[in-house]
C-alpha cells in the first residue's frame, strides 16, 4: 500500500525539523564553545575564526577531568550493578507472593519514594563519619544504593506482575530449584525493564551534585560535577576549557544511553521470547 505525501504530512515534516532544530541548538552552541580560541572575535552564536581542539587537552589536564571520570565511572558502575541484582532479587518475591507482608513490604519500598531524602542528609551525613567513610567513593556508592533501591524495586515489580508465572512453574516442573528459576528463567526475561532501570540510574548518579559535594569535600576523589563545578570557579574567563570540560563529562555517558536505548528497543520488540 502506497501512502500519498499530503500538506498535512510535509506541515509535520516541517514542525519536527524545527523542533530537532531546537533541541540541536544547545548541542551546537556547546560544541562551538569548546573549539574556540580565548581571543576569538566572533560572535557567540557564529562558527570560530579558528577551530582548535587544544582546549581538550587543556581542560583534561588543568582540570583533572581523567581522575574525575574514574571516580565517577566506579561510583555509577558498581551502584547500577548492586541496584540491578539487588533490586530484582527483591522485586520478585514482592511479585509472586499475594500474602500481607509482601504487601506490606512493597508498601514500605514504596514510603522511600515519597519521602525526600534531604530530610535525612545530616543524619546520613554523621553515620558516612561514625563509619568512616567520608572522603571515599564507597559512601556515595552505599548512599545512590539506598536512594535508588525504592525506585528500582518499584520498576522490577510492576513488570513482574505483568510478566505470566507459567515460565516459572515450567521450570519448577523441570526440577528447577526458585533461585534457579529466577537467575535461568525469569531474570533473562527482564531485560527491558533492566534496560530502563540502569539508564536512569546511571543519569541519576553520574549527572548528581550535591551529595558529592558533601561526602567528598576536600578529598581527591571528586565525581565529574563536583570537579566540574571547581573548574568552572578557576577558570571563569576562559569559557572555551570550560565547555571542552563539559563535552568531555557528558560523552561518556552519552554513549553509555545510546548503546542502551538500542538494548532498550530490542527488548520490546521481542518481547518476551528473550
Amino acid at each position: 500500500m502506497i501512502t500519498r505525501y499530503t500538506w498535512r504530512t510535509g506541515i509535520l515534516e516541517a514542525v519536527m525539523i524545527v523542533v530537532a532544530l531546537l533541541f540541536f541548538f544547545p548541542a551546537y552552541i556547546l560544541i562551538n564553545q569548546s573549539l574556540r580560541r580565548s581571543n576569538d572575535p566572533a560572535e557567540p552564536y557564529a562558527l570560530p575564526s579558528q577551530v582548535t581542539f587544544a582546549n581538550y587537552g587543556d581542560a583534561w589536564t588543568q582540570g583533572f577531568l581523567g581522575n574525575a571520570l574514574v571516580n565517577s565511572g566506579l561510583v555509577t558502575a558498581v551502584s547500577t550493578l548492586v541496584l540491578v541484582v539487588f533490586g530484582a532479587m527483591a522485586a520478585y518475591p514482592l511479585a509472586r507472593v499475594t500474602r500481607l507482608w509482601s504487601r506490606v513490604a512493597f508498601a514500605v519500598f514504596m514510603i522511600g519514594l515519597l519521602l525526600p531524602f534531604q530530610l535525612a542528609l545530616i543524619p546520613l551525613y554523621v553515620t558516612m563519619r561514625d563509619l568512616g567513610l567520608l572522603g571515599t567513593v564507597w559512601s556515595l556508592v552505599l548512599f545512590y544504593v539506598g536512594l535508588q533501591m525504592p525506585f528500582t524495586v518499584f520498576l522490577y515489580t510492576s513488570f513482574l506482575r505483568a510478566l505470566p508465572a507459567e515460565y516459572e512453574e515450567a521450570a519448577s516442573i523441570d526440577g528447577a530449584s526458585p533461585s534457579q528459576s529466577f537467575w535461568t528463567v525469569v531474570f533473562p526475561l527482564l531485560r527491558p525493564v533492566t534496560g530502563t532501570v540502569v539508564i536512569l540510574d546511571v543519569i541519576f548518579i553520574w549527572n548528581d551534585f550535591l551529595t558529592p559535594l558533601l561526602y567528598l569535600s576536600g578529598s581527591g576523589q571528586m565525581t565529574v560535577p563536583v570537579t566540574l563545578y571547581s573548574f568552572v570557579g578557576q577558570y571563569v574567563s576562559q569559557w572555551n576549557l570550560v565547555f571542552a570540560g563539559l563535552v568531555i563529562s557528558i560523552a561518556p555517558i552519552l554513549l553509555v544511553y545510546f548503546l542502551l536505548q538500542r538494548t532498550v528497543i530490542q527488548g520490546f520488540a521481542s518481547g518476551l521470547k528473550g
